[in-house]
């Protein structure tokens, strides 16, 4: 059984919601997955003065436990087109991990939320994907045997990078089912991935 981290972090919901639904697609091929955020950095009286969802139930990760997982998926939003610092703070204290090549061969994605269509997910997901390059890892997307992504019919995520939702600008769009879907399609096939990597 193959071990999976869902590691993200979520300002106002979004990507909490598609983290757990990532999570739902891992464990529906068999594995054994954990769902961890990052810290928050913002100052707690800005956090509340913006509206950040400050009560998510996931425990905080640290990058020591990384190596114990076979597949780690990560999910932030986009801040102008990249990874928030919230994330790219965690990531950078990985220097350790990385020189002992401790995440080499290990199966990674992404997944992202933009406040537009055209709000910089696609450069968000190689923010995130660059990282994981750079740690050795063998990177899985969404691949478009997900046909739900090719839909002309309503506003929907989904690149061949990885899975995406779209907030509105205002964080009044929740993922859409057809978003949910495309994590959990994601979250399942890296589970997958990993398991033939690892068994």
């Amino acid at each position: 059984m193959s071990k999976v981290l869902i590691l993200y972090y979520s300002t106002y919901g979004h990507i909490e919601t598609m983290a757990y639904s990532v999570a739902e697609g891992a464990r529906a091929a068999g594995a054994e997955v954990t769902v961890k955020r990052v810290p928050e950095t913002a100052p707690e009286a800005i956090a509340k003065s913006a509206h950040f969802k400050l009560d998510q139930s996931a425990p905080i990760a640290t990058v020591a436990e990384l190596p114990n997982y076979d597949a780690i998926i990560i999910g932030c939003p986009t801040r102008f087109g990249r990874m928030p610092s919230q994330m790219s703070s965690f990531l950078d204290q990985a220097g350790g991990l990385w020189a002992k090549g401790a995440l080499n061969g290990k199966v990674g994605g992404a997944f992202t939320s933009t406040a537009t269509q055209h709000g910089g997910q696609e450069v968000t997901l190689f923010s995130i994907i660059t990282n994981l390059l750079h740690f050795g890892m063998i990177i899985v997307g969404l691949p478009y045997s997900f046909q739900g992504q090719m839909t002309l019919n309503e506003i929907a995520g989904g690149s061949p990078y990885g899975a995406t939702t779209i907030a509105g600008g205002q964080g009044e769009r929740y993922p859409s089912t057809l978003d949910l879907d495309g994590a959990h399609f994601q979250g399942e096939l890296i589970a997958q991935t990993a398991q033939k990597l690892c068994g």
